[in-house]
């Protein structure tokens, strides 16, 4: 527990960001509650009751989309791709390195080279209104944007970081972490708790917010679903 409280919430991080800071970018069901698809394409849900047939007109707007949390009842309609097992992260300090890059806000006028990096490196995740979700920043070589990391979901006292996106022929520069760095201490400016998930066996990126003094709260499951072609 930290001066924000318990983390009961960040069990189930989809559902109680759409409850809070990011409501007015959410499509509310009985029991689940999704992200405009515009902006993201995850969901969450309190119950299982009736979940099925909320999944299947989620899927009407978006045919290929993620549950976070307990793994959720569908019906035949619906087809699981795959089980994206992540470590949920978390960070209790402010970060304490120098940065010696010079790091720029991304604003509107840097949308498409962000969108474009993004699902370069981590293509599925990044849609037309993400960058709307939060604060990205960047890095910029020889004119071009190579280096990025921001903000995605949001409740009143946690923020995920995300999109820790480096262009494969800049890697190994520490990019990334001063980036990671940099937006930690933003969100820590503001009162808030950075957090973050990673897939288990992307041990880099695991060792660097480790170095970062992250730490593992718990696994936490990606359930990647996909709509049954009519």
């Amino acid at each position: 527990m930290n001066k924000n409280g318990g983390y009961e919430k960040l069990d189930n991080p989809v559902w109680y960001s759409l409850s809070e800071t990011h409501k007015d970018i959410s499509i509310n069901y009985h029991n689940a509650k999704f992200y405009d698809p515009a902006y993201c394409p995850f969901g969450g849900f309190i119950e299982t009751s009736n979940v099925a047939s909320q999944i299947d007109d989620y899927a009407k707007l978006i045919n290929h989309f993620f549950v976070v949390g307990e793994k959720p009842l569908f019906s035949g309609k619906i087809f699981l791709k795959n089980e994206l097992v992540c470590l949920q992260m978390i960070l209790e300090e402010r970060v304490e390195i120098n940065i010696g890059e010079k790091i720029i806000d991304l604003d509107d006028t840097s949308s498409e080279a962000l969108s474009s990096l993004v699902n370069e490196v981590q293509p599925g995740y990044f849609k037309k209104k993400t960058n709307l979700m939060g604060d990205y920043f960047g890095i910029i070589k020889e004119g071009k944007l190579v280096a990025v990391t921001g903000e995605r979901m949001k409740m009143t006292n946690f923020t995920e970081i995300s999109a820790v996106v480096t262009q494969p022929l800049y890697t190994g520069k520490g990019f990334a972490k001063q980036l990671v760095a940099h937006t930690a201490n933003k969100i820590f400016d503001e009162n808030k708790t950075p957090y973050l998930h990673v897939a288990e066996t992307n041990y880099a990126a695991i060792k660097l917010y480790e170095k970062l003094g992250f730490k593992t709260r718990r696994k936490i499951i990606f359930w990647d679903l996909e709509a049954s072609p009519e």
